[in-house]
């Protein structure tokens, strides 16, 4: 089965029923809204606030589109770009693209002029759309001819500018039935970009059967039903947020895009849609729960009871936020899923809802997924030992585009992908990330891992957020260095931290400096440490010469 096929039989099936709802908390309304008055006056359900669209309409959208793509000549195998905020149109567009044939090509909405005339060129894209946030960083390219395969720039927004054309103006002359090119399993249909934390980002080229696997994990590892409400926050250019909404797709259940992040918006959300599975990464739980301690946000505010699945991924969870987050939600299941985009995303090893006792673990292989812990020469280590996580199943990536070396070193015999984490297994089978291959710190001789560390320190309750990375050191080669963000309000020394590791963690794993500073994280809730090694590991840094001493 092709991913467009569920869309068109949801359409069939549930023509009028709620697919997806896009909320926009920042919008402003005449009055605060709550639960009750979304029961009580439906009128307001087509406020700016919040839009919907039912499975009819948005199967005809992406109809729509890929009627417009094909009388602008956009053939199979053919790139189309997509540069956008999360929003509802985003979701049709990209079905549209899937259903001529042609590839999507999702681009980061962080990217700048550079990055999207980059990635644009290198996917070999001829059409891109994009939306009004952007309009800064393409009008130059276009001006200056720097993306020399364009044919089409199409403009998702009101006042189009003059140098592209307006989506909505051509789409709405477009037939709403469309005949879905011929197209198999194994037909190309998406590349995905890497976060690119380590240089330029690497193309993931991924087929339709990669898009189906990642359907069929998610709904057996979670178990939506059609009366599930999918809360979706992050961005929809990354194979995270929508793999997971690919759960919905399958059962025909209602998606709701959040665009923003804060604690009372994401439980607004939940409560006015009645969400019944919720995505997060670890800074917005932290920032739920630390907004609950600090008296910011009464549950008792919020109809919450229908909530019964908060999931994360995109990076190891701490085992105490997860303590935390039972003790103000006790009922909840919870899930923690492991994945990478080339590996279409989450879901390829899951704790398993019914696994609460192994809380730090990333769990098992998910549904249809195989697993392995190897050494550098690709032979299995033995359990308990520490090697590279591998994984195998249909929702591994064809190739990185273009780039045959890098697709040597990561792609093995029998369809294996090795992942770039370092893991260990447990006596009943459970993974548990150790850390990044390349954030591996050295001292000594000795292997460190930050991600144990980083645990450690977040269990301080005093901790928002931390990062640990090896700094240089002539005689060790690296030593530990933690960057520690707390929480508001909060005035811990450096000396208290240091004392608290002193209690648990080994004297070599001890951090040998602790700085104060704001840790950042990627869209997808991802680390940036190599922004953090330039800022405080640079060539004869104040921090390196001290260190020395």
């Amino acid at each position: 089965m092709i991913i467009t096929e569920l869309l068109e039989r949801n359409a069939a099936s549930f023509p009028n029923d709620v697919a997806l709802v896009e909320l926009n908390p920042q919008e402003d309304i005449k009055k605060p809204v709550t639960w009750k008055d979304f029961e009580l006056v439906p009128s307001i359900r087509n406020h700016k606030r919040r839009k919907e669209i039912s499975w009819k309409i948005f199967n005809q959208k992406a109809n729509r589109f890929a009627n417009l793509l094909t009388n602008l000549g956009v053939k199979k195998g053919d790139r189309v770009a997509i540069l956008l905020m999360n929003c509802l149109e985003w979701l049709p567009i990209y079905f549209g693209i899937l259903k001529t044939g042609a590839l999507a090509v999702p681009l980061n909405y962080r990217y700048t002029s550079e990055e999207i005339e980059y990635c644009f060129n290198f996917s070999d894209a001829s059409v891109l759309v994009f939306g009004t946030e952007f309009i800064s960083r393409v009008e130059p390219l276009v001006g200056m001819g720097k993306l020399p395969k364009l044919r089409n720039l199409l403009y998702v927004g009101e006042d189009c500018p003059t140098f592209a054309d307006s989506y909505f103006f051509l789409t709405a002359d477009c037939s709403t039935k469309y005949i879905t090119a011929d197209l198999t399993p194994d037909d190309d249909a998406a590349i995905y970009y890497s976060s690119g934390t380590t240089g330029l980002p690497k193309a993931i080229l991924h087929t339709h059967k990669s898009l189906m696997c990642a359907c069929l994990t998610e709904y057996h590892n979670h178990g939506q039903t059609k009366e599930d409400s999918f809360l979706c926050i992050p961005p929809l250019y990354h194979t995270g947020a929508k793999m997971h909404w690919f759960g919905s797709l399958y059962v025909g259940g209602k998606g709701v895009i959040l665009r923003g992040v804060k604690p009372k918006w994401i439980l607004e959300a939940v409560s006015e849609e009645q969400i019944t599975i919720v995505w997060l990464l670890v800074p917005w739980a932290q920032d739920i729960l630390d907004a609950i301690d600090s008296g910011e946000i009464n549950l008792d505010d919020y109809k919450l009871d229908q909530w019964r699945l908060m999931h994360i991924g995109a990076q190891p969870v701490p085992p105490s936020l997860i303590r935390r987050w039972l003790e103000k939600f006790p009922n909840h299941l919870y899930d923690t899923n492991y994945g990478l985009s080339e590996s279409t995303g989450p879901g390829c090893v899951n704790l398993g809802l019914e696994n609460i006792h192994k809380v730090g673990a990333i769990g098992r292989a998910g549904w249809g997924w195989q697993t392995k812990i190897v050494d550098e020469n690709f032979n299995e280590v033995p359990r308990g030992g520490v090697g590279e996580l591998a994984v195998k199943g249909d929702g591994v990536m064809k190739c990185y585009y273009k780039d045959e070396a890098a697709t040597k070193a990561v792609l093995r015999e029998g369809g294996w992908l090795l992942t770039g984490d370092m893991a260990m297994e447990d006596e009943d089978g459970f993974i548990y990330l150790v850390d990044r291959k390349k954030d591996v710190i050295i001292t000594g001789g000795e292997n460190i891992y930050p991600v144990q560390i980083e645990d450690y320190l977040r269990s301080h309750g005093d901790i928002k957020d931390v990062a640990v990375i090896g700094a240089p050191h002539k005689r060790l080669g690296e030593i530990v260095l933690a960057i520690v963000e707390l929480k508001e309000g909060r005035n811990t020394t450096e000396e208290e931290l240091m004392e608290f590791c002193a209690k648990a963690l080994p004297r070599y794993k001890q951090p040998k400096r602790i700085i104060f500073d704001k840790v950042p994280r990627n869209p997808t809730g991802k680390i940036e440490k190599p922004a953090l090694r330039k800022k405080y590991c640079g060539e004869k840094t104040l921090i390196e010469l001290q260190l020395e001493e």
